[in-house]
């Protein structure tokens, strides 16, 4: 493979470092510890934060980098770092437009979030949650270059780093650990592994920085455990606002689990386009679209007031609105359709208590009366008892941890004297500093894409100037200065020389020869789009076609399935087939949580939701144990 870039880590900012590495014209290796890519990047439900993007100008909105810059800044409140916001704020228009035009992403929706002055969260059309669909369209058109050109594009996965190679100021590569066994491999080293906010075990970030938080629950991955941070401040890094973690206010509690250490998030989507909090006595209690910090301390005042539990309630206009998320919530569980007066007895208040709310909740939004609270946006008004509305419980979650490793603007890691390290870049929820106290929803999607794309690039720079003024040596430059060793004792076995005295023989790394027979061409989960176009290789397509897959002939009906119904011994209904999925549960990207949701169910609507048919075959084939009796098989292979 040459010289090449390491990047570390597969979610959003990792595959952003590693496509502008690639077009950029350097080789990259890429590492993650998952068996699978994405990280917590799939999960982000509202969308990408861009200014002065084409969707805000062809829509007419008013925006401007400068106030997107403001709303940042005055979010970031005293731990405000201007360097890093300009480079965030500035580059968003380019990095939302990078994505629709590399990667033929729809942008084109735009919604107003907490904190924000003008609509400037991007999503698209296709419903489908925005992180999952960014994500997967970089995962699986890396995937795609590893078939293409694996001379230059490696992914493997199941490799967790342990260390971070150094002599001296200069790093040279990590050392990690595949299938039981220890690798050390050379290169520039850019470290996307993401935040703290699921670190729970002795060594945690949380218990130490944040006590208070350490007890809630998260909507992290168990995977969100800040490897990567503790890495970097061994040798040197600089852990800052490390206290900083956001806490996001509406994580939606199941009634099933209400105590469970790991939640699903409500979209901030929801309050953005007009869902209101009440308490346990049918009241509004806080400006809906306020910072998150700001919501989650009313929520808490609420608890200390006796007024929980609080629901997230959105009327029959905003669940229109939002049909993909309630249809995906109320499929989980999390979330139930009911009628103005079914949900004022299931809050435990009287009609006119809930008429009254929403009445004067239509008087603020008309102009006729104040809001105690200060709410200045309102949407899909009005609100009216004889509504239906979608309910959910909610309570503060773990969310977000704008704390991390210090960089620069070019996304360099500095060491202890505020000096850049060399050949060490870091971006993504990993990189501190660029939220501040408090992130704006709409902004970790654009932290990823924006602080990627410059790592990618500052580490390009880097390995491109070392090769041409000779800091790296190439292939060819090395030709006339190795010697060939064959041992006649030991057939088969090679030794390689180089002229500086350092030798190899064939059991070792030598330029990335494990890594090629480590490399894996599957990233994940990925879904197609009906825009796929291999043809044009900046365009998403279709991964090669599954092996041949054959569906077991034996039968079981929805009552036997519906007797598998515990974590471990766990099957699931999808479009016809059977699957046992007791022994898959970690395989899952999306967590163990999201299939406990669906045990021994018929769960073909909420698949269809989020996945391709031909995720089945091509990563969950051996979990398929027959089919539903009485049932065709709808699933396309």
């Amino acid at each position: 493979m040459g010289p090449r870039v390491i990047v570390v880590g597969g979610g959003l900012s990792g595959l952003s470092a590693a496509h502008t590495i690639y077009l950029a014209g350097g080789n990259v290796l890429l590492l993650d510890k998952n068996n699978f890519f994405g990280g917590n990047s799939t999960k982000a439900t509202s969308g990408i934060n861009g200014a002065l993007t084409r969707t805000q100008v062809d829509a007419k909105i008013g925006d401007s980098v400068k106030q997107f810059y403001d709303d940042t800044l005055k979010s970031a409140r005293d731990k405000a770092r201007p360097d890093l916001i300009k480079v965030l704020t500035y580059q968003s228009a380019s990095a939302v437009e990078w994505l629709q035009d590399v990667f033929n992403l729809d942008l084109t929706l735009v919604s107003r979030l907490g904190g924000h002055s003008q609509p400037r969260t991007h999503r698209g059309h296709d419903a489908k949650f925005p992180g999952m669909a960014i994500t997967y369209a970089l995962m699986q058109r890396l995937e795609e270059l590893v078939e293409s050109d694996p001379e230059r594009v490696q992914i493997i996965k199941k490799a967790r780093v342990t260390k971070i190679n150094k002599e001296g100021n200069k790093i040279t590569g990590v050392t990690y650990e595949f299938n039981g066994e220890e690798c050390s491999i050379d290169g520039v080293v850019v470290l996307a592994t993401g935040g703290y906010a699921a670190d729970f075990g002795d060594s945690s970030l949380l218990k130490k920085h944040r006590p208070d938080t350490y007890n809630l629950a998260t909507t992290n991955g168990t995977h969100a455990t800040g490897d990567g941070l503790k890495m970097l401040m061994e040798i040197g890094g600089n852990g800052i606002d490390l206290d900083k973690v956001q806490v996001h206010p509406t994580g939606l509690v199941d009634p099933k689990d209400p105590g469970s250490k790991w939640k699903f998030l409500a979209a901030e989507a929801l309050r953005g386009e007009g869902g209101l909090l009440l308490n346990s006595e049918g009241q509004r209690f806080s400006d809906e679209l306020g910072h998150r910090d700001y919501v989650s301390g009313e929520m808490w005042k609420q608890k200390e007031a006796k007024k929980w539990p609080i629901r997230l309630v959105l009327n029959s206009k905003a669940s229109n609105v939002l049909d993909f998320h309630t249809r995906h919530y109320s499929g989980r569980g999390l979330m139930k359709k009911m009628s103005g007066k079914q949900l004022a007895k299931e809050i435990g208040c009287s009609e006119d208590t809930l008429q009254k709310t929403f009445t004067d909740y239509n008087a603020i939004a008309d102009g006729k009366m104040k809001d105690p609270f200060g709410k200045k946006f309102f949407h899909n008004l009005p609100f009216d008892i004889n509504d239906t509305f979608h309910v959910a419980v909610m309570e503060p979650v773990l969310h977000f941890t704008m704390g991390g490793i210090e960089i620069n603007d070019k996304a360099e890691v500095l060491n202890s004297e505020g000096k850049p390290f060399d050949s060490l870049y870091a971006c993504g929820e990993l990189a501190g500093g660029v939220h501040g106290a408090n992130r704006l929803g709409g902004s970790s999607l654009l932290g990823c894409v924006v602080y990627g794309r410059v790592a990618g690039s500052s580490a390009s720079q880097y390995l491109f100037q070392k090769v041409i003024t000779g800091g790296i040596s190439t292939a060819s430059q090395r030709l006339g200065q190795i010697s060939l060793h064959i041992d006649p004792a030991t057939p088969g076995k090679i030794s390689v020389e180089w002229a500086d005295g350092t030798s190899a023989s064939g059991s070792s790394s030598v330029g990335g020869q494990k890594q090629e027979q480590q490399s894996q061409k599957s990233a994940a989960p990925v879904m197609k789009g009906d825009k796929a176009d291999s043809k044009d290789p900046g365009k998403v397509s279709k991964p090669n076609d599954p092996a041949e897959f054959k569906i077991p002939e034996k039968e079981y009906s929805l009552e036997e399935v519906a007797k598998h119904n515990k974590k471990d011994d766990l099957w699931i209904a999808v479009k016809g087939i059977v699957l046992d999925v007791t022994n898959w549960l970690d395989e899952h990207p999306g967590g163990p949580q999201a299939l406990f949701s669906h045990m021994g169910r018929d769960a073909s609507e909420e698949f269809e939701m989020l996945h391709d048919d031909e995720v089945i075959p091509k990563y969950a084939a051996n979990i398929v144990i027959g089919r539903v009796k009485g049932q065709e098989v709808t699933l396309q292979i």
